[in-house]
């Protein structure tokens, strides 16, 4: 049996109990919360940075030195990969920061979870979450560049995903994390075969994303199963604009019931938090354990109330580091080519 294809119901069991949580277990734990010293430090790393360089892009975990709070990141890094898989920091002061300032603390960070990816075929790695004008029925339109609307729950194209609030808008507009590994766990405990239809592959659309003569389509399982852990990937709008392609093969309809019910799942209060974040609130989710989405929201430009979130897409050392035993890392059976493929078409 290959990682990433249990059959039948028969083959499909529970993956890293450890890390399942639902709205009543996760609780207050996944904020951490800074401190006056620990924003100092963010502030000292930032005026060491730019003594170092002007370009935001460029400042690397050398250049952002946290000879405190880079202790807690580490942890935090574990608990992502190996835990909770979610993550609020909370506490930054935004009110002597400039929204550049601000976005390279954010940046900085980050460095010291993981690397920065690539986010879209042009290799941004700092992405804008705001309503950037474009459609919902675009087909080519990516879930950050739109406006107003709520986004259902998906993963996008990396280990760990990071969103930094520099402005919450009016009103609405909560992110929404759901443990996909405790809704693959319950599905194999109670409807084995729902979640092994979740293993087969599905088309998803590049949306005029993919490289020069490339298909504008590609094929990849929901969930991977590799060394007893998980890996997930799903993006249902993008699975269902591929129609649009006349040679993309369509689900079977066991696969349409499979992923009604992991939608359902997702959307079922006791399986998600939703939490609004604020100004100055970094929120970083492990990709391959955690679904993301967003309420509806509104804002007011005439008064300047635009919601505007960073966005940073992480490739964690937790589960790259050759030191770290087997069970933390992806392989190359099972999923580098997945991560390659991310990474030079910006896929997701």
């Amino acid at each position: 049996m290959t990682a990433t294809e249990p059959t039948d119901g028969d083959h499909v069991a529970p993956l890293e109990e450890r890390c399942e949580w639902s709205r009543d277990t996760l609780e207050g734990g996944y904020v951490w919360r800074l401190g006056p010293d620990e924003q100092r430090e963010l502030e000292a790393a930032l005026a060491h940075a730019r003594a170092r360089t002007a370009h935001v892009l460029d400042i690397t975990r050398d250049d952002f030195p946290l000879p405190t709070l880079g202790a807690r990141l580490a942890v935090m890094a574990e608990d992502l990969i190996d835990g909770r898989g979610v993550a609020l920091l909370r506490g930054l002061d935004l009110t002597d920061l400039s929204p550049d300032d601000a976005s390279a603390i954010y940046w900085g960070v980050g460095t010291h979870l993981g690397r920065p990816w690539p986010q879209n075929a042009k290799g941004h790695l700092l992405g804008d979450v705001t309503d950037q004008g474009r459609r919902h029925e675009d087909p080519t339109s990516r879930g950050n560049e739109l406006g107003g609307v709520g986004l259902p729950f998906h993963s996008d194209g990396s280990d760990v995903v990071g969103l930094f609030c520099l402005d919450a808008g009016v009103e609405g507009g909560e992110s929404l994390v759901a443990n996909a590994l405790m809704i693959h766990n319950e599905l194999a405990r109670t409807e084995p075969g729902l979640a092994a239809a979740l293993y087969d592959d599905f088309a998803y659309d590049y949306r005029g994303e993919e490289g020069p003569g490339q298909r504008p389509w590609y094929t990849m399982p929901v969930f991977i199963r590799h060394h007893e852990r998980l890996f997930t990937r799903y993006i249902r709008p993008y699975m269902r604009s591929v129609r649009r392609h006349r040679d993309a093969p369509l689900p079977s309809e066991q696969a349409l019931a499979a992923m009604d019910r992991l939608d359902a799942m997702c959307a079922d209060p006791a399986y998600h938090v939703s939490m609004r974040l604020e100004p100055g609130d970094m929120q970083f989710i492990n990709n391959y354990h955690v679904l993301h989405g967003r309420a509806p929201y509104r804002d007011a430009r005439e008064v300047g109330a635009v919601r505007h979130l960073k966005r940073l897409w992480l490739e964690t050392r937790v589960l790259t580091d050759d030191d770290k035993p087997e069970r933390y890392r992806m392989s190359a059976s099972a999923a580098s080519w997945w991560k390659a493929a991310e990474r030079a078409r910006g896929a997701g």
